[in-house]
């Protein structure tokens, strides 16, 4: 009879095997596109050009880039802010007064996951489009037309603010189910603090890396989104990209693997900085 003893089998190659070919394969589904983009941007397998720099020199000067880039950012920024003020004080509300409320909170932040983007585009557009002939001549009209401003469409803001409520809504989740909100809160009302000073100086410091994060899911999120952006008829980075695409191809994919390196890079510095800050913490 075999003697059981509580140490663990060592782990067989056939069992290291399984994990390694779904890894590589991943790897090379992913990467193979991307080295592919960066020689076309360069122009090797092109026997009429001679490979340079010239699609990335070109980012600097070409006209609209700035502009649309500028408009994303602020829009980006402006989503932030608005998610942030929707969706942490009905977290905190669920958690510490209503929290029978929080399979509705939850039911609310997903729905936009079961509508695509064209069709919440179609949807904007349709509602805008009835707002014109009825609203012509009220109060609301102004309202309307201040919502539709090219330089800055408050109407994107709405639009990607729902876009991005499932995926802030997991990650600030995330962020409050490791921590124990009511002790923080009970032990700062003990020492007499206030409920913004109790949200600002306790709170928020310990939501640190969960609201990194969303922040950088939602920059991530408006600088891709092109369905609502296009059918609504603005410009911002993701609709210019493809617009000068048709004129200037190797261009617009260089733009685009420019976005996505400085994207990672961002993905990057944020886990950094929510690992240095655990690291001074427990230290």
């Amino acid at each position: 009879m075999a003697v059981l003893t509580g140490s663990r089998p060592a782990p067989t190659k056939g069992s290291r095997l399984g994990p390694n070919v779904v890894l590589t394969a991943a790897g090379v589904y992913f990467l193979v596109p991307i080295l592919c983009a960066l020689a076309f941007t360069f122009g090797f397998g092109d026997p009429r050009q001679t490979p340079s720099l010239d699609a990335y020199t070109a980012i600097f000067t070409t006209e609209g880039l700035a502009g649309s880039l500028g408009l994303t950012l602020l829009l980006a920024a402006a989503t932030i802010l608005l998610v942030f003020g929707l969706l942490l004080p009905a977290l905190l509300a669920v958690r510490l007064a209503v929290p029978r409320a929080k399979a509705v909170v939850a039911v609310v932040c997903m729905l936009p996951l079961v509508v695509p983007a064209v069709a919440l585009g179609a949807g904007i557009t349709t509602v805008l489009r009835w707002g014109t002939d009825w609203l012509y001549d009220t109060p609301g009209f102004p309202v309307l037309a201040a919502l539709q401003q090219p330089d800055f469409p408050l109407i994107l803001v709405l639009a990607h603010t729902l876009m991005a409520l499932p995926l802030a809504y997991v990650t600030l989740e995330s962020g409050l189910n490791a921590i124990d909100l009511k002790v923080l809160v009970e032990a700062a009302r003990s020492c007499r603090a206030s409920w913004p000073r109790a949200l600002f100086l306790v709170i928020l410091p310990n939501l640190r890396e969960a609201l990194l994060n969303t922040a950088f899911l939602t920059i991530a999120l408006v600088l891709g989104e092109y369905a609502v952006s296009a059918l609504l008829g603005f410009q911002p980075f993701a609709v210019w990209t493809v617009a000068i695409s048709g004129a200037h191809a190797q261009l617009s994919v260089a733009v685009s693997m420019v976005g996505l390196i400085g994207t990672w890079l961002i993905l990057l510095a944020v886990a950094k900085l929510g690992r240095s800050k655990a690291f001074k913490e427990s230290h």
